[in-house]
């Protein structure tokens, strides 16, 4: 409670023009940033283990679910995009003491943003049995890859609700409870996934042999259990803004959920650029899943295996990223440029300074990481050689992942827009299709580390120049 205070006591001193020191600015970025990182720690952790019960029903089974986990991530980053084009107007009017109308912002984008959901839940499933097909899987795993993005989207207007909701509190500056609610989501998740996956059995437990109720549902399973997770963890994000949030919460003013033109104009200006650069690089992903998938079982897995252990590295960038958003949109947003400046380098600096460690720590126990998702030592060991490689190249991810934050937050999208794609389709796309040919799945993953590179490179130096602060949303 005091640490919360204390955070409370700094956000307020960004709104009323008060200086900050650097240790302040320090502790800020941190008090922000630990409940993210927490949050995506457990994320993590959640991966890991749905990997591994979904590793135990076999490589055929794997690959079903890696080969749609692009096109999942996809629609999640869509939805994501356009509540930010909502959550970015929220933080520039706290950050002017412009509460009131932070709230009606938060009516308009809860509406329009369940709209969207719906749309594209519809497309999602109109699209979920030729999916497969379109990227050249095997024709046998490609009944349950349909099965399992099917049943995802069913899912998706609960997910969007708990984007929407989680946005808007950490625009407020409240990084707790969104944090707390999605470490409880991903208990259930692995508590759901337990009971969905595999069928009723017997289990050891303190000696005695215990009957554990299953249903069977193997890769439908995965699907349902983790979406149930969601749904959920959605109800309860969605309750807490509506009624419990200290700034936003509806119930402290009236107003009409009817989104109206002038802020929808200014969500459209900084979400679509993001919308549109999500599409695009997921896109460049799923064609290299394209790539991928016909080298077999074994590379689908581990590319899918290998993407889930990386994510130990970057789940503190994106947790600091979304500190940054808060801490840029609410800098600016009280037209405090200088500190807006030192927040940037702030975040970026300990991103990068954190995520070279996880690097270390990936490179050093590749082989166990890869060891625990899958029992195929075939799997294991081209999984492990692509982290090694992927290692060298985290700093510089971490740059590019926490520059966007920052430049999200001062609703500047279009240039980062542009670097990604030029990075994703031209750098990876182009290096992918020529090292595969000699290299295989090694060949794609080094790709992957060149590309990253040069984006966070360019990141780094498009932040020294100081041009995107020259774009923020009026």
């Amino acid at each position: 409670m005091a640490q919360k205070r204390a955070k409370d006591s700094l956000l307020k001193l960004i709104r009323e023009g008060q200086p900050l020191s650097t240790r302040q600015q320090l502790h800020l970025t941190f008090a922000l940033s630990l409940p993210a990182i927490l949050a995506n720690a457990s994320a993590v952790v959640m991966q890991f283990i749905d990997a591994a019960m979904v590793g135990q029903l076999g490589a055929d089974d794997s690959a079903s679910v890696g080969l749609m986990g692009t096109t999942s991530w996809l629609f999640e980053g869509v939805l994501s995009a356009f509540a930010a084009g909502y959550a970015v107007q929220v933080a520039h009017l706290l950050g002017a003491k412009r509460s009131s109308d932070a709230r009606q912002v938060v009516r308009q984008a809860i509406a329009a943003c369940l709209i969207f959901s719906l749309l594209l839940a519809g497309i999602g499933l109109i699209i979920c049995k030729p999916l497969p097909v379109w990227l050249g899987a095997e024709a046998h795993i490609q009944a349950n890859a349909t099965r399992y993005f099917g049943t995802f989207m069913l899912f998706v207007p609960f997910f969007m609700l708990d984007i929407v909701a989680s946005s808007m509190l950490r625009s407020s500056g409240n990084m707790r409870v969104p944090s707390v609610l999605n470490i409880l989501m991903c208990v259930l998740d692995v508590v759901f996934n337990y009971l969905l996956i595999f069928p009723t059995r017997q289990i050891s437990l303190l000696g005695q042999e215990i009957t554990m109720p299953g249903a069977g549902l193997g890769v439908v399973g995965a699907a349902l259990g983790t979406a149930s997770a969601g749904l959920v963890i959605s109800l309860l994000m969605i309750y807490y803004l509506v009624f419990r949030s200290s700034e936003l919460r509806l119930t402290l003013d009236r107003g009409s959920f009817k989104p109206t033109w002038k802020v929808f104009k200014k969500s459209v200006k900084i979400s679509t650029p993001m919308g549109l650069q999500h599409i695009m690089m997921c896109s460049a992903s799923i064609v290299i899943t394209g790539i991928v998938a016909p080298l077999g079982s074994i590379a689908l897995a581990a590319n899918s295996f290998g993407i889930t252990a990386e994510s130990l590295c970057y789940m503190s960038g994106y947790g600091i990223a979304d500190a940054a958003t808060t801490l840029i949109g609410q800098s600016l947003g009280a037209n405090r440029k200088r500190l807006t400046r030192s927040f940037a380098w702030i975040t970026v600096l300990s991103g990068m300074t954190i995520m070279g460690v996880m690097a270390v720590f990936m490179y050093v126990f590749a082989t166990q990481l890869m060891g625990f998702m899958s029992p195929v030592p075939e799997v294991v060991e081209l999984g492990a050689r692509c982290l090694r490689v992927e290692a060298w190249s985290e700093p510089l991810f971490a740059a590019a992942i926490i520059c966007y934050g920052v430049f999200v937050g001062a609703g500047y999208t279009l240039v980062p827009c542009g670097i990604n794609l030029v990075s994703m389709w031209i750098v990876r796309l182009g290096l992918s299709a020529i090292m595969v040919t000699t290299m295989g799945l090694y060949g794609v993953w080094m790709a992957m580390a060149i590309e990253l590179c040069f984006r966070g490179t360019v990141y780094l130096l498009w932040l020294s120049s100081k041009r995107w602060m020259k774009s923020v949303i009026d």
